[in-house]
């Protein structure tokens, strides 16, 4: 025989901090009064008004002098803004998880997406919900959503976004999406069910299966204690739902002898308790799960020591700290300066209410009842941990260069400060390494002495590293005809280095023009970014020969396309010989004038009327396209000149 409480039931997390807030307020002696119930359960409702505390219905109800909480399930838009114009003072105590809700829909419905909402239509939650968007659509079934969309005349052109009421089932949120999945291509789906109500039901489920009967605890107005009860009528004969112990019958347990106890999210622990007690004697037991209401009660009454790691809820992003439920009496902060190692980071931009994190007790105040966090000392101490095994597994990580010194770099890596030497930066031996302050830079750590809180690393060895990678790909893919985009390295007299992405490559003076060039520096510079080609390659000597002119680049080409003979074009005299005068037509193109072409008499040497560098017009006579040969006139036009004149 045995009377099995359920390990999840009581308090969820959203309703333990309403309840917290408004027992806070009214023994701090304020005027309070909530909108609405607190919670769905009249022995907790009934303790508070004792104690003052006003329930109303509509936000005008609230007087100036008085506190205004809002419950767990949340309100929409308007009742924020009709609680500030009637200028009450509000305290928000909506459940974080329904507050994501919240900024999903009003955030989708600006993006275009029409909201749709999974839930039963008056429940406050949902009411809430549809309160942040200006139009959406709700469905308590699979049935519901499958007869509006056979009203749309094209649902696959429908966008929308799909999310559920916190305490909806997983079977009915699973239904209703994969429905939606294949009646809408521009879908979001985003799950919104809290998964301590998915656990809670989970339990219920697997507990009511091994019990002869089960007692459900709550509030029958409350929507998720009569979905539990539901559940375990799926799998249990003998179901009661009770309010509290004084509802329970002995006859209604005879020749029971194992019973199970779940209860909803707003019954308070000290009727579950009193409902295992009283059942427990009915059935002749004794209460075997006790500790299970300890496992309740334990994280009210904790205590908590410096140097403690621990979980927490984050609840709220003030103007100089964040807020964090840590499940216990204490009331939980981090400053913002406790928040990240990196001074720029925001709180916002690393935390959101509701995200459960780990973090590290700096000091703890029993008389105020607050406890001061760290998250940016325990993300510390997980980093050096992690610093070990980088060095050990020799994995790239990423830093922020923060300073400059004499032996080298000063890199912040996750809030570690990381000393990199100067010759390990990268930088050229005597080079300015002030430009790397600022730079977010790839690196490996070389060595981690915790003990002396020193960590070396290296930007080389990264790009070491990447260098070989890249030579390998290179040599492995290399064949004649392949195009890369290089970098010119060095200069020398007979030609220009270029890498081409890790394995530097000759271009020949030849090479790199068309035209006569003294230098390779007549062509390129150091630094320039040029594409290149392979001519030829030998992976033994580990040798590559490329070529930069090409067939576009060549001067002939463009004498060929654009000039024909009979042209009448402008030349330079580039070279005098004792049989006539080379002239360039185009830069690498250049044409022979004969020295009987040169005047229209005869002359005793082509200086007698010409020098290097003379502009002159000539016509083009001949060319032998073969040859790469062009014979040029002068004398042609002097004749044509003399014949118009006559």
């Amino acid at each position: 025989m045995s009377v099995t409480v359920a390990k999840s039931a009581g308090f969820c997390f959203g309703v333990s901090r309403a309840v917290e807030t408004v027992e806070k307020e009214a023994t701090e002696g304020k005027r309070v009064v909530t909108l609405g119930p607190i919670i769905h359960n009249r022995h907790v409702v009934d303790k508070f008004r004792t104690m003052g505390v006003r329930v109303i219905e509509t936000p005008e109800e609230a007087r100036a002098d008085e506190t205004v909480i809002i419950r767990s399930h949340g309100v929409s838009r308007a009742v924020y803004e009709r609680l500030e114009k009637n200028g009450a003072r509000i305290i928000d105590a909506t459940c974080p998880f329904v507050k994501r809700i919240h900024s999903i829909v009003s955030r989708e419905e600006e993006k275009g997406r029409l909201p749709v909402i999974i839930g039963t239509p008056t429940h406050p939650e949902v009411e809430g919900i549809a309160g942040w968007c200006s139009d959406c659509r709700i469905f308590a079934s699979r049935e519901d959503l499958e007869n509006w969309v056979n009203t749309l005349e094209n649902p696959a052109d429908s966008s929308i976004c799909i999310v559920s009421q916190t305490t909806s089932t997983e079977s009915l949120w699973k239904s209703c999406v994969d429905f939606a999945k294949k009646e809408f291509t521009n879908l979001k789906i985003f799950d919104t069910i809290c998964r301590a109500t998915e656990y809670r039901q989970s339990e219920a489920a697997e507990l009511s299966e091994i019990c002869q009967a089960m007692v459900v605890v709550g509030d029958p107005k409350s929507s998720n204690t009569g979905r539990l009860a539901m559940i375990c009528r799926e799998h249990c004969d003998k179901v009661f739902l009770v309010d509290n112990a004084s509802e329970l019958k002995a006859e209604d347990f005879s020749g029971v002898t194992d019973v199970g106890i779940t209860a909803g999210a707003s019954t308070p622990a000290w009727i579950i308790k009193e409902v295992n007690k009283t059942m427990s004697e009915i059935i002749n037991v004794e209460a075997v799960q006790e500790e299970n209401f300890a496992e309740l009660l334990e994280q009210s009454i904790k205590t908590l020591n410096t140097g403690d790691k621990v979980t927490g809820i984050v609840t709220g992003i003030g103007t100089t700290e964040v807020q964090i439920d840590l499940g216990t009496k204490h009331a939980g902060y981090i400053p913002y300066d406790e928040v990240s190692a990196d001074p720029t980071v925001k709180p916002e931009d690393v935390l959101k209410v509701g995200d459960e994190i780990e973090v590290f007790v700096v000091r703890v105040n029993d008389q105020e009842g607050t406890v001061q966090l760290s998250k940016k000392k325990l993300d510390g101490l997980k980093v050096w941990d992690d610093m070990a095994t980088w060095a050990e597994e020799k994995t790239t990580i990423e830093g922020v260069i923060t300073e400059e010194n004499k032996g080298g770099l000063v890199c912040n890596v996750k809030g570690i400060r990381v000393f990199i030497p100067a010759s390990q930066s990268g930088i050229a031996k005597g080079g300015d390494m002030t430009g790397m302050v600022g730079k977010t830079v790839s690196l490996k750590i070389t060595e981690v002495n915790r003990a002396r809180r020193r960590v070396i690393g290296s930007i080389r060895a990264v790009s070491s590293e990447a260098r070989k990678a890249a030579q390998e790909k290179i040599w492995a893919d290399i064949a004649v005809g392949n195009k890369y985009h290089g970098t010119v390295k060095s200069l020398t007299s007979y030609g220009a280095f270029v890498d081409i992405g890790g394995v530097d490559g000759m271009v020949h003076v030849s090479e790199l023009s068309w035209n006569r060039i003294k230098t390779p520096a007549d062509v390129v510079k150091v630094g320039d970014e040029i594409d290149v080609y392979v001519i030829s390659f030998d992976p033994e000597k580990h040798k590559i020969s490329l070529g930069y002119k090409t067939a576009e680049m060549n001067p002939w080409n463009q004498f060929m396309t654009n000039y024909a003979i009979g042209d009448v074009c402008d030349a330079k005299i580039v070279k005098l010989m004792t049989f006539g005068a080379f002239a360039e037509i185009l830069p690498g193109v250049d044409g022979l004038i004969h020295i009987s072409q040169i005047a229209d008499k005869r002359i005793g040497k082509p200086e007698d009327v010409l020098a290097e560098g003379q502009d002159v017009k000539v016509k083009i006579t001949d060319v032998d396209a073969e040859n790469k040969r062009i014979s040029l006139s002068i004398r042609a036009l002097l004749e044509e000149t003399a014949e118009d004149a006559e």
